[in-house]
């Protein structure tokens, strides 16, 4: 069970691919993670990502599918595993397939949390994150009984930079520049299945669920 996570920021993608990997006994990969760990490590691969980091810049698709391709030969990907956040471009995709097809293997579904524009933006900007202790809370979704006070540690609850409407206007349209191309690619392949987001995440879990025992 080989699977790709696709949506938009605030899409609920992340969550839903927690939920799998624990259902399925699979790991849950992000390249975030790998950057973090290779980094931490001090592995080769990760003093090279350091590099591009430090300067703001981004680690380039040659270097990151270098990562995740190292990270997919561990022994818990055996049975499976789930990329959330990568491939983001038609590059890391096809670099992605080729070094997977060197192995005799290849992808098995790219699923798609299909939420509109102006559900994520009214999602984010919803959302409030503890000064403190970051625990996070949603004005509609999941107030706090404290009103603008964390009900955990006290602190004072902020709208952050990243889920000002502003803000995830410009992610959205950067998703839609470059990753939404991928949703084609995927298509092409066969492999594309698409959920409704906008539904409980228990209910998106369920179709999830459906499409991968069919």
């Amino acid at each position: 069970m080989k699977i790709i996570m696709l949506g938009a920021p605030g899409a609920g993608k992340g969550t839903q691919a927690k939920m799998i990997a624990s259902k399925y006994q699979v790991p849950h990969i992000s390249t975030g993670d790998i950057f973090r760990a290779n980094i931490k490590n001090g592995t080769e691969l990760g003093k090279k990502a350091k590099e591009y980091m430090d300067q703001g810049l981004l680690v380039p698709d040659e270097l990151t599918v270098d990562l995740v391709i190292d990270r997919l030969s561990q022994d818990d990907c055996s049975r499976g595993y789930i990329l959330d956040g990568f491939p983001r471009t038609i590059p890391q995709a096809q670099a992605l397939d080729g070094a997977l097809a060197k192995r005799g293997e290849k992808m098995d579904y790219a699923i798609n949390v299909d939420v509109p524009d102006e559900n994520i933006v009214t999602r984010m900007s919803g959302r409030r994150a503890c000064t403190g202790c970051g625990a996070t809370y949603h004005i509609v979704h999941n107030p706090s009984k404290k009103g603008d006070i964390c009900e955990v540690c006290g602190e004072t609850l902020i709208l952050r930079e990243d889920d000002k409407p502003e803000t995830v206007h410009k992610r959205l349209s950067v998703y839609h520049e470059q990753t939404q191309p991928l949703i084609d690619y995927y298509t092409e392949q066969g492999i594309l299945k698409t959920v409704d987001g906008t539904q409980d995440m228990n209910d998106v879990f369920a179709a999830v669920t459906k499409i991968l025992e069919a």
